[in-house]
């Protein structure tokens, strides 16, 4: 109840307030904000995907915006010499509004990443988005192999089904590229589990299936338990590095991070920016109550 009413207030809070939260896990309003923070980290010894702020749009003529937004970051992106991914939601393409159009300003933009021979990652939302986003990828991956990526949530239920159906779409000449995370978003338990154990077992028992079929896997996890437990399916496998990577967000468990590349292991970095961070900040919030409390944790203590 407390954090629910902490989410509902804090959009009312100035923006100044909200920006001492939100700067630690935001890049910056701007693309050279972007760039700046890419070649910090890529410095650091660790890679980045760029994310640019704003899902939610009501026409297609702000998916087609939002098209032209990603390629003219590939194109300013194509100029640095860095390691460097990109991210985008297909609800900002118009997923919701009009499957067909989204496919094609997403493809006009992953043909623009195949260009530069940069990979685009196709994040994956709440439950009513899951079947078309794994059709569009799977259209993608048949056009654009080695230039496209999906994201898989642990907690969901259909998940162990989805991953068998991407094991299946797998093969030397079109390899699948996931990245595993948790999930998010705030789903009925009929379609989701619950509860940080169950939810840690599911992401262990989907990261072994994916690791022994050869799946490049981005093992996106803040949790140390998580993490400790990918390290030994990588030695229990025997992997090499070029088979992974781990994956964090901006700002987020930065000693862990370090202590992640430290041992040799490859490190991506989610890194959004834009101008839309206000709304990403407080829309993150509303999806997840339960942040709240982090927030005015993170006012005082960084990671």
């Amino acid at each position: 109840m407390i954090n629910k009413l902490i989410a509902s207030l804090i959009p009312y809070f100035p923006k100044k307030f909200i920006w001492l939260f939100s700067k630690r896990y935001i890049a910056g309003e701007a693309l050279d904000d972007a760039i700046r923070i890419s070649h910090e980290l890529n410095n650091a010894g660790v890679w980045v995907t760029v994310d640019l702020l704003g899902e939610f749009i009501t026409n297609m003529d702000q998916a087609l915006e939002n098209k032209h937004k990603y390629v003219e970051i590939i194109e300013k992106f194509r100029q640095e010499p860095l390691n460097v991914t990109f991210s985008l939601k297909p609800t900002s393409f118009g997923l919701l509004i009009d499957f067909e159009k989204c496919y094609r300003y997403v493809k006009d933009v992953v043909a623009k990443a195949a260009e530069t021979g940069h990979l685009v990652r196709i994040d994956m939302e709440d439950s009513k988005c899951v079947d078309m986003e794994l059709e569009l990828y799977k259209r993608l991956l048949m056009e654009f192999p080695l230039n496209v990526g999906i994201v898989i949530q642990a907690y969901l239920k259909r998940t162990e089904g989805d991953i068998q159906e991407l094991i299946r779409w797998h093969s030397p000449t079109k390899p699948v590229n996931i990245r595993l995370c948790k999930g998010i978003y705030r789903e009925n338990h009929s379609i989701a589990y619950k509860g940080r154990q169950l939810i840690n077992q599911k992401f262990m028992e989907h990261l072994d299936a994916l690791l022994k079929h050869g799946i490049y896997v981005g093992i996106a996890t803040h949790d140390k338990f998580l993490v400790d437990g990918a390290r030994e399916l990588i030695s229990k496998y025997n992997l090499s590095n070029k088979s992974y990577e781990f994956q964090m967000l901006y700002g987020v468990t930065p000693e862990l991070r370090s202590e992640i590349v430290s041992q040799g292991h490859h490190m991506r970095v989610y890194t959004p920016f834009g101008k839309d961070w206000f709304g990403y900040s407080t829309r993150r919030l509303k999806e997840n109550p339960s942040i709240a409390g982090h927030i005015i944790k993170a006012l005082f203590y960084r990671g």
